[in-house]
């Protein structure tokens, strides 16, 4: 698995996504324009009142300036809600020209199921807060895939206040060969502390440590693996995938975590961030902005890649 060449994406963005992003930058430039000139008439109404004395104007204007105020929240959602599609949409045109990309389809309000989320033994939690966006779905190879971004926390048993789980894309997907059997967990082992529930958990399925199985000596440095007995784990993990996992982490320092359980893969990728959202008072034209969403997305596309090409 080789890591993600943004040549090609740098080229598709200058002459589609730029020309996208600069229309949407003129309609932040006049929604800005609005807010600013609203609040200030608004403000010169009021103050000119209150200074004249005159009660019953301001009781009368506050009905029309409430509604005023809720449509223009209203024209800051609306352009919120409609930038990422757009954006999300060409960013999915170009993958779905690549040869192992195919069908690729986005919705905006879909989410990952939590039963899909809790059945990976990637993180043992009751969930009881779980939000998701940014469905993606299509195919990898023969391998049918589903993704989203991911908000989950639970209860803390100290605090009684929701603590963090995870925040990040995760990802399901299928093999197509049917004979394939065992089940794999890849902890980031700096975050063994954070786990050891989800690792007894494991443990209590038949899950034991297969650290001694890893020959790549960065990979082992950078993961917890654990495996049940039945599982070939060279056979699935394989040492191409160790290789390009260890320099991804490297390279974006986030955390990355895997299970294979018979033909269903699971991958996350931790980002705190909300990518991809715009913002009403600076500018949305940033590369780097866009290279981070197609980079994470792609990161998690290209292990699914690689496993579908290797088995």
């Amino acid at each position: 698995m080789e890591l993600i060449n943004l040549d090609s994406f740098r080229r598709y963005y200058n002459t589609h996504i730029f020309p996208e992003l600069q229309r949407t930058e003129r309609l932040r430039k006049r929604l800005l324009t609005l807010i600013f000139l609203s609040a200030l008439i608004i403000f010169l109404i009021l103050t000119i009142s209150a200074y004249l004395g005159v009660v019953l104007i301001s009781l009368f204007l506050i009905m029309p300036i409430t509604f005023y105020i809720f449509y223009l929240a209203y024209q800051i959602q609306k352009f919120r809600q409609t930038f990422k599609p757009r954006i999300v949409g060409l960013i999915l045109d170009f993958m779905n020209e690549q040869l192992n990309f195919t069908n690729l389809s986005y919705d905006p309000r879909q989410m990952i199921p939590k039963l899909l989320f809790q059945q990976s033994n990637i993180f043992a939690t009751p969930a009881q807060y779980y939000q998701g966006e940014d469905f993606i779905k299509g195919m990898v190879g023969e391998m049918p895939f589903a993704l989203s971004e991911l908000v989950v926390r639970d209860m803390s048993s100290m605090t009684n206040k929701l603590q963090d789980v995870f925040e990040g894309v995760f990802l399901h997907a299928i093999f197509a060969e049917e004979d394939t059997e065992g089940t794999i967990v890849v902890w980031p082992r700096r975050r063994k502390h954070y786990l050891t529930r989800s690792i007894k958990e494991f443990n209590f399925q038949g899950g034991v440590n297969v650290d001694h199985e890893i020959n790549d000596p960065f990979f082992h440095e950078q993961f917890l693996v654990y495996a049940t007995e039945d599982t070939h784990v060279q056979g699935i993990l394989s040492e191409p995938m160790q290789d390009a996992l260890s320099r991804y982490v490297e390279i974006t320092g986030k955390d990355i975590y895997l299970s294979f359980i018979d033909r269903n893969i699971f991958a996350a990728i931790s980002e705190e961030r909300d990518l991809l959202e715009p913002s009403i008072f600076t500018s949305n034209i940033n590369f780097d902005l866009i290279r981070e969403f197609y980079f994470d997305i792609m990161l998690v596309l290209k292990i699914v890649e690689d496993f579908d090409q290797t088995h």
